[in-house]
């Protein structure tokens, strides 16, 4: 017996409809052939792969959104990609080995346990790039203009960036001889931006007062340009400057490229902004937009993580879920030409129609027998036969 809700899906789980695939489709094209403008090789990791291979360098919430299964053949535990990234780290690493920078793009479906506390998915579609072998803050700064400029395509106007350094954290973490348990619980209340809690939980921990102050002052350096100096001032004496001293540099460079080339960006800086604290190394950023209420794309630097597949490379990059951006793309050309077909057995008409096609305009033709018409089909242009041609006329 046929159950009545054999229609219904998992939670968190969606089918894009003709309309919205074919708009979804269309941007996607778009943002890969802008990526190839930009020297970026389209890739298509696997779908499933080892789950040793995809949770590389990351922390445990990216465990958690795995989901697992036991390879029949092998017997290994293999897992439904919920990141890209790690499988793109490895065809650069393992499959390319080239000396010099890489630059790759890829798109896909990827799937999650749980679902996004406000868009409530659990298959997203990640579309990213990354650029490998360099080290340099010229390679930041590339792949934040092509973030901006995939952005910029999908149509996103009043874009903020915000902008982080997790060496600063952990340069932090390490001089205060925080364990690797004080260390995790520190970085939870930092997400959570949790002041109170924060200041309660380093009263207990047996470290330097000066550093209890700074690690309390974090949540605070937020904001604009003025954060990066209030950061100097705070951070003045500390023992390992040195690598704090070149993070807000770098910070301060990226900050003024943005100046220079996009007058018009906000930008601001979050200097406790930990997201994938476990798997970036460097630089971290993030683009928001007033009509969502979390980030529209995210990106950082993560070097050394293809060490695992055989060649630690310096690497930088930032992913998106393409559905987020098709939402909120308005096509321009929308209402494009559907052109309706009689179907007959005539030689001119299908010439006329092979012709139609290879210009790119969609052509719809009449099956015997069927029900609905050209309205019914979606045309708003015929063909018709005038003067022993076949012409294109609106259909009114």
């Amino acid at each position: 017996m046929q159950r009545k809700d054999t229609w219904l899906l998992p939670e968190g789980i969606s089918e894009v409809l003709p309309e919205q695939a074919a708009h979804l489709e269309k941007l996607r094209r778009t943002l890969l052939d802008t990526f190839a403008c930009w020297g970026y090789q389209l890739v298509i990791p696997p779908f499933v792969d080892f789950l040793h291979s995809l949770l590389i360098g990351s922390g445990h919430d990216l465990d958690l959104q795995t989901f697992k299964l036991t390879d029949q053949l092998s017997g290994e535990m293999l897992g439904v990609r919920a990141d890209m990234t790690p499988q793109v780290a490895r065809i650069d690493a393992h499959h390319l080995q080239h000396e010099w920078p890489t630059r790759l793009c890829y798109a896909g479906t990827v799937l999650h346990t749980l679902g996004d506390p406000l868009e409530k998915t659990r298959s997203p579609m990640q579309i990213g790039a990354e650029l490998y072998g360099h080290v340099g803050l010229e390679s930041d700064y590339e792949v934040i203009q092509l973030m901006l400029e995939m952005l910029a395509i999908s149509g996103l106007e009043n874009v903020h960036l915000d902008l982080g350094h997790v060496g600063i954290y952990r340069a932090l973490a390490e001089q205060a001889g925080l364990n690797r348990q004080q260390e995790a619980e520190l970085f939870d209340v930092l997400q959570r931006k949790a002041r109170t809690e924060l200041a309660e939980l380093l009263a207990e921990f047996a470290i330097d007062e000066h550093y209890k102050s700074i690690f309390n002052a974090l949540p605070k350096l937020n904001g604009g340009r003025d954060v990066l100096d209030k950061a100097k001032a705070l951070l003045a004496g500390f023992s390992g400057a040195d690598s704090i001293v070149k993070a807000l540099a770098d910070l301060q460079g990226i900050a003024d490229k943005l100046r220079r080339d996009f007058p018009a960006l906000t930008v601001s800086f979050d200097l406790a902004e930990l997201r994938g604290y476990h798997y970036h190394t460097g630089m971290v950023f993030a683009a928001f937009v007033p009509s969502l209420g979390k980030e529209i794309a995210r990106g950082g630097r993560y070097d050394n993580i293809g060490e695992v597949f055989g060649r630690a490379r310096a690497a930088t990059g930032f992913s998106a879920d393409l559905k987020v951006l098709a939402a909120l793309f308005v096509d321009g050309e929308a209402g494009r030409q559907i052109v309706y077909a009689p179907f007959a057995e005539d030689a001119d008409l299908l010439e006329t129609i092979r012709d139609l096609r290879a210009q790119g305009v969609t052509v719809i033709q009449h099956l015997p027998e069927q029900q609905g018409g050209a309205v019914q089909l979606g045309c708003n242009a015929i063909l018709e036969k005038h003067n022993q041609r076949w012409v294109v006329k609106p259909l009114v």
